[in-house]
């Protein structure tokens, strides 16, 4: 009777264990796409930024013809 128990008990605990290591994937993961967004963000701000600029600078360049 001891051993199927032992075998219970270790089953649940490595249910457990699987599970905390889920939940520990599962906040990584979102920290991860809260980091993709904060960067796509980054990227769009610097590419509105650039694409100003050469706008500028075009209207610089036919203003000096």
């Amino acid at each position: 009777m001891f051993w199927p128990m032992l075998a219970i008990a270790l089953g649940f605990l490595g249910i457990a264990v699987l599970g905390v290591l889920a939940v520990k994937v599962f906040i990584e993961a979102q920290h991860l796409g809260r980091q993709v967004t904060r960067t796509t963000q980054r990227i769009n701000r610097a590419a509105e930024n650039l694409e100003r600029a050469t706008t500028d600078l075009a209207a610089t360049g036919e203003a000096l013809r």
